[in-house]
């Protein structure tokens, strides 16, 4: 017959071990120590966000430092830039005042020069007493003659002569078409004057060629 029965084994020759601490003390010791290890790990948590902080600080000030550097540089190569703008400028002007020049005497004439040449084709007893002349400018064509046989024109030089005797008009409009630059040319009125002397009025149209041309371009 079997008993069942809650006995302890005896251990012979251990160390004896007695807790005799309340649980009151060993409560508080686990709650020192819990507040020691939460400590640790938020002071922990705040040196690692200082240091994070402090090397994105270094970061900043080293980009601001370059920054800097940079926007130095920038307005020391703009007052270079300035320094030597009217110089670079000087061709551009150049250009333009020769561009200027090129339109404004496009259809420029020497017109002392071509009376002078006039006045050699013309008799020695003939005298010009009126000159008008007429061209066309830069901008605008010079308007043709209505006339079927005249020539292209780009100016229209109209002489007032006087002869002392009656002149020979088809051979004066003959010579005047060995000037330079001459289409053609056609009388106008002759009269007598009451001295005895006869006044003419030749219109001579002039063409490119009669141009000066002083600056190139001028046709």
């Amino acid at each position: 017959m079997k008993h069942s029965s809650n006995r302890r084994e005896l251990v012979y020759g251990g160390e004896p071990r007695a807790n005799l601490l309340p649980l009151e003390l060993k409560a508080k010791r686990k709650g020192r120590m819990l507040r020691r290890i939460i400590l640790a790990a938020s002071a922990g948590v705040v040196f690692f966000m200082a240091a994070s902080i402090g090397a994105v600080s270094v970061q900043a000030g080293v980009a601001q430092a370059d920054l800097a550097h940079a926007e130095a540089r920038t307005n020391e190569l703009l007052l270079e830039f300035a320094k030597y703008s009217q110089v670079r400028s000087v061709p551009a002007q150049i250009d333009l005042t020769a561009a200027a020049r090129t339109v404004g005497t496009k259809t420029e004439i020497d017109w002392r020069a071509y009376l002078a040449e006039v006045r050699v084709i013309l008799p020695s007893v003939v005298t010009i007493d009126a000159v008008t002349s007429d061209s066309g400018s830069p901008w605008e064509d010079y308007a043709q003659s209505t006339v079927a046989l005249h020539n292209p024109r780009v100016a229209t030089l109209t002489l007032s002569l006087t002869s002392p005797s009656l002149p020979a008009v088809p051979q004066w409009l003959t010579n005047l078409k060995m000037l330079p630059g001459s289409a053609d040319a056609s009388p106008g009125s002759i009269t007598r004057s009451e001295s005895g002397t006869y006044v003419v009025d030749i219109e001579i149209n002039i063409n490119a060629d009669a141009r000066a041309n002083r600056v190139g371009g001028g046709n």
